[in-house]
């Protein structure tokens, strides 16, 4: 039972780089200030080398 805990506090971390990332990304966007379209595809931008992130660098730190 100890074990199905961690995996959930495990998902719960993932999360938690999206929404940075998303957070991130939006900010970048409101910064560049060159209209809505620039806000949502740095967003993006973000959420898709948020996801890189997690499954090159995460995932492959367990396997060393």
């Amino acid at each position: 039972m100890a074990h199905h805990q961690s995996a959930e506090k495990e998902k719960n971390i993932d999360s938690l780089y999206y929404v940075v990332a998303l957070a991130c990304g939006l900010f970048l966007g409101l910064v560049i200030d060159n209209g809505i379209g620039w806000i949502i595809t740095c967003g993006i931008i973000f959420l898709l080398f948020a996801g890189l992130f997690l499954q090159v660098f995460v995932r492959g730190r367990e396997q060393r």
